[in-house]
């Protein structure tokens, strides 16, 4: 039966040894409660590092004991943590990803080479693991080269990805030396899901810059894979938090903890030590808020919990000590017999004990500078069962774009956070319970179960989107099929488009000349009696007239604007205005003025705006705003707007290719029709064509084509099959 497979860095539990014997104790966080119910289902397995170093005689008698949890391990040794974990993960990628790379990145050839040979252990036990039919679901940053490092052994397995931290942008991503590496290392991912839609932007721009791949909407293509990219908003068990403010020893110490503080108002900061959460800034703002408004002297309490986390890194102990003396120094300050402004506690905490705090604290304050989604926000609100306490959010969290109703903050302005204190303080109950019943409704229905759901729902329909697309490509089958059909009828009609169907796109569109194996091909083509070959062409008739001229081969050019049948002059459509090219031109020199690289092409019925050479994405920008520009001055004036391959063409309504084409395919008595092209224009063709007809889309986009082949190479290489009779491989 085929399972899931869950791969992170760290197992879901802590791995404690008592005089040479090992405990399992499971982990609280946020990722092995979501995947709780995942990998504890049928034969359902977790894949990761135990969290320490196992000695090699000890390993049989860890193993037993985490397979009787569906655990299984991933051995490191203490060189890998140190320059696997310590080095690439959290000294580039922790710090890029999280917009600190000037400031604590270091790039140690080492540390990539040992990031590298983690990644392929962690395959090579997932191979030992994984059997046909299985779906894998990997996670996280220190693992962003295994999806492909698994798709090279595994091609047809169903692979998810989702990361955990946000996505830089590009202009971040690539300061990183291996940046291609660890995209391609992405792209083996069938699904790759993140927290926000900012995210996926960023990853799609990185991907669009750095790689010679295609991407189209949220849509990359990888080979002949399809790898959708989305955003998927993690949830919390919103239940389990609701519910324990029920427990007895939860409403114990939430007592103690009214008792302790006599009434005041009480500020609840947790946060695991990190220079990325903003806890100096936090602090900062209770100390500004305490010098404005000493009202609040005695009254209000900041009670801060940061966990311990790489306390043994530089930085880390840094940030440590600075935190120490900014809590002691606030303290100092404002501290009186029966108060402290801060109760600081560097330690973690029981659940029971998080809960009572969550259920108690009167405002808890988030606000980290920059994090993928932070449940610790969503935690309070699933604890707040009676609808009130005031969440005071940071907007660079990916929570923020969900929990609206949280009085939100730019973490940086450290005046703004001391006014939303006073806000949030000074909020009324009923104002309170208005905000927090929406987020408890939303923390409810987007819970972890269901952002389990929607990602593995999504993989298999990406998985099927790939398996229709895979019946679509004229693969050997197929192509043999389409030859076999040619070769049995007498009468063929065939039209192909240029570029970017014969010829791959150039920087200049006069560079994509025909070669002399294109000569060849055509002239096999058409030399058939049987044949009728029609290159159809949105190039000007100048151009097709010096290439193909004294050729066999109908042409129509600028869409259909002019036509030459084999042998005979020009012709072009009467009755046709171009008193529109003045205004329209106009327009079109305002962005080739605003988009260096741009330029602009005039044909007789048509105008087109070129940026293949423009700064990419700058390019796309403008042609949105062009097409939005122009949209309603086309419909005025009777033109249409074609955005293609990296240009956008204004043409008059009445010319299009399918109107070509059919006025051929009404003079014959054809028994097989075929067509190709790559472009929008190439659409009004396949749908002008009768049902029986053979059309092929170059590149694997949406098409009405039934079928598509990925390139110019791999059309010559059906054309070339067509004039022998003989078994192909495309």
């Amino acid at each position: 039966m085929p399972k899931t497979i869950i791969v992170a860095n760290r197992l879901p539990v802590k791995i404690q040894e008592n005089h040479d014997q090992y405990t399992l104790i499971p982990s609280e966080g946020g990722l092995a409660t979501g995947l709780g119910s995942v990998y504890k289902q049928g034969n359902n397995v977790w894949i990761g590092w135990p969290g320490q170093v196992i000695p090699e005689n000890k390993r049989p008698e860890v193993g037993q004991k985490l397979q009787e949890l569906s655990l299984v391990p991933v051995y490191l040794t203490q060189d890998d943590v140190l320059e696997f974990y310590e080095g690439f993960s959290n000294d580039v990628l922790w710090p890029v990803f999280h917009y600190y790379a000037s400031t604590y990145t270091t790039y140690k050839p080492s540390h990539w080479d040992y990031y590298q040979s983690v990644n392929e252990k962690f395959k090579e036990v997932i191979m030992a693991n994984c059997e046909p039919g299985d779906t894998i679901w990997i996670h996280d940053y220190q693992l962003l080269l295994l999806p492909s490092l698994i798709r090279r052994e595994r091609p047809d397995v169903s692979i998810g990805f989702f990361l955990h931290i946000p996505f830089p942008s590009h202009e971040m991503f690539r300061l990183i030396p291996w940046r291609a590496e660890l995209l391609q290392g992405m792209l083996g991912a069938d699904l790759i899901g993140f927290h926000t839609f900012d995210d996926v932007r960023h990853f799609l721009s990185s991907v669009s810059r750095i790689l010679p791949v295609p991407v189209s909407s949220n849509m990359i293509t990888s080979g002949e894979r399809s790898v959708i990219v989305e955003s998927f908003p993690m949830g919390i068990d919103e239940q389990k938090y609701a519910s324990m403010t029920y427990e007895p020893e939860v409403i114990e110490q939430a007592a103690q903890i009214r008792q302790i503080f006599k009434g005041g108002k009480i500020i609840l900061a947790i946060d695991r030590l990190d220079y990325s959460k903003g806890i100096l800034q936090r602090l900062q703002a209770l100390e500004l808020l305490l010098e404005e408004h000493p009202e609040y002297i005695g009254n209000v309490t900041l009670y801060m919990v940061v966990v311990p986390s790489r306390d043994t890194v530089p930085q880390y102990m840094y940030l440590h000590d600075q935190i120490d003396k900014k809590v002691g120094n606030i303290n100092a300050k404002y501290r009186t017999m029966d108060w402290t402004p801060v109760s600081y506690y560097y330690r973690s905490v029981p659940l029971e004990t998080l809960s009572a705090l969550y259920s108690t604290a009167d405002v808890c304050l988030v606000n980290p500078m920059r994090d993928g989604m932070n449940l610790v926000s969503k935690e309070y609100v699933a604890s707040r069962t009676n609808n009130d306490g005031v969440l005071i959010l940071s907007e660079m969290a990916g929570a923020s774009r969900e929990l609206i109703d949280a009085l939100l903050v730019n973490p940086n302005n450290v005046i703004q956070v001391k006014d939303a204190i006073i806000e949030a303080l000074a909020m009324p109950l009923e104002e309170q319970q208005r905000r927090m019943k929406q987020m408890r409704q939303l923390v409810a229905k987007f819970n972890v179960n269901h952002w389990v759901q929607i990602f593995m729902e999504r993989l298999n329909e990406v998985k099927l989107l790939q398996r229709s697309m895979q019946t679509r490509h004229v693969h050997s089958t197929t192509a043999q099929s389409i030859i076999n059909r040619y070769h049995n009828t007498g009468k063929r009609i065939i039209f192909l488009d240029y570029d970017g169907t014969l010829v791959e796109f150039k920087p200049n569109v006069d560079q994509a000349v025909p070669d002399r194996q294109l000569y060849d091909l055509l002239a096999k083509l058409s030399a058939d009696p049987n044949n009728q070959l029609v290159l159809i062409s949105g190039r000007k008739h100048e151009n097709l007239g010096d290439w193909f001229g004294d050729k066999n081969i109908y042409l129509i050019a600028e869409h259909g604007a002019w036509f030459k049948p084999p042998q005979q002059e020009w012709h072009k459509i009467n009755g046709l205005s171009t008193s529109w090219k003045k205004d329209i031109h106009t327009v079109l020199e305002k962005y080739v003025d605003r988009t260096p690289g741009s330029f602009i092409e005039e044909k007789t019925y048509s105008l087109v705006w070129h940026y293949r050479k423009a700064q990419r994405g700058l390019g796309e920008l403008r042609a949105n705003e062009l097409m939005n520009t122009l949209k309603f001055l086309a419909t005025d004036k009777g033109l249409q707007l074609l955005p293609g391959d990296k240009v956008v063409e204004i043409k008059n309504m009445e010319i299009n290719k399918g109107k070509a084409a059919l006025s051929l395919v009404d003079q014959g008595d054809w028994d097989f029709i075929m067509a190709l092209g790559d472009d929008v224009t190439d659409e009004d063709l396949f749908k002008a064509l009768p049902e029986s007809s053979v059309t092929i889309k170059v590149g694997s986009g949406a098409s009405v084509a039934k079928f598509y082949v990925r390139n110019p190479k791999e059309v010559r290489g059906l054309l070339t099959a067509m004039t022998v009779d003989t078994q192909v491989a495309i």
